[in-house]
């Protein structure tokens, strides 16, 4: 059974280019709580590998990660 993961805040990034998607997604989450996931949508190739290096380098948690033809949607929890 898939669990649903429900986030507590979205922003779109769509149609911006690094590194305007990874300085967007900081800001979003130092404003959110210890344990709030945030959904990031971008279309951007750079932002898969951007975004995922950022979240391992701070040491939040990358609960999940999708890719939909050009979508990307990451679901990022705060842990620190």
């Amino acid at each position: 059974m898939t669990e649903i993961i429900s986030p507590t805040k979205t922003i779109d990034v769509k149609g911006l280019f690094c590194p305007e998607p990874v300085f967007r997604t900081k800001i979003e989450v130092e404003r959110m709580g210890v344990g709030e996931i945030l959904k990031v949508m971008a279309d951007d190739p750079e932002a898969e590998e951007d975004i995922s290096r950022w979240v391992n380098r701070i040491g939040h948690e990358m609960v999940s990660f999708t890719k939909e033809n050009n979508e990307l949607i990451f679901m990022i929890k705060k842990v620190k």
